[in-house]
């Protein structure tokens, strides 16, 4: 039986959290990112929490997964989402649980600090992490997300 915890990230994670970012973003988008900016953000949320934070999962005392989480505010709701963000599994781990054990310890977190709820951005191609979600407890919203980067 495999030993699974999730824990707050620590400043020691700040490299593998950078990497995991650069696997996912590659996996999900073919985008490249700057490794270097990206170890800055992420330093700049463990040395900010308002920010959000990380979490990080080890299955068997090996760091395999993290996420992220931050914040947005909804007047209509008088209260926080949180976002998860950043979310990744290492291949090895995969299917193991590990999402699931870091959603929820999530949720726990939310709803002891009194969030309204929580949100994610899901790749329309992602059909298996779709039905993970939606096995969670979580519904397909009616929006479309729009950006435009400065």
């Amino acid at each position: 039986m495999s030993n699974l915890i999730v824990r707050p990230a620590e400043r020691g994670d700040r490299a593998s959290i950078a990497e995991w970012n650069v696997a996912m973003a590659w996996e999900t988008e073919q985008k490249q990112l700057n490794l270097e900016v990206l170890t800055r953000g992420v330093a700049a949320v463990l040395d900010e929490p308002k920010r959000g934070f990380y979490l990080v999962a080890e299955l068997d005392g090996q760091a395999v997964g993290c996420l992220l989480v931050t914040y947005e505010w909804s007047d209509w709701r008088n209260g926080d989402f949180w976002w998860f963000q950043s979310v990744y599994v290492a291949p090895e781990a995969r299917r193991a649980g590990v999402f699931r054990a870091m959603y929820a310890d999530v949720a726990r977190r939310a709803k002891e600090a009194g969030a309204v709820g929580l949100r994610l951005y899901v790749e329309t191609e992602n059909a298996r992490a779709q039905r993970t979600y939606r096995e969670l407890g979580m519904e397909q919203c009616h929006y479309f997300m729009y950006e435009q980067m400065l």
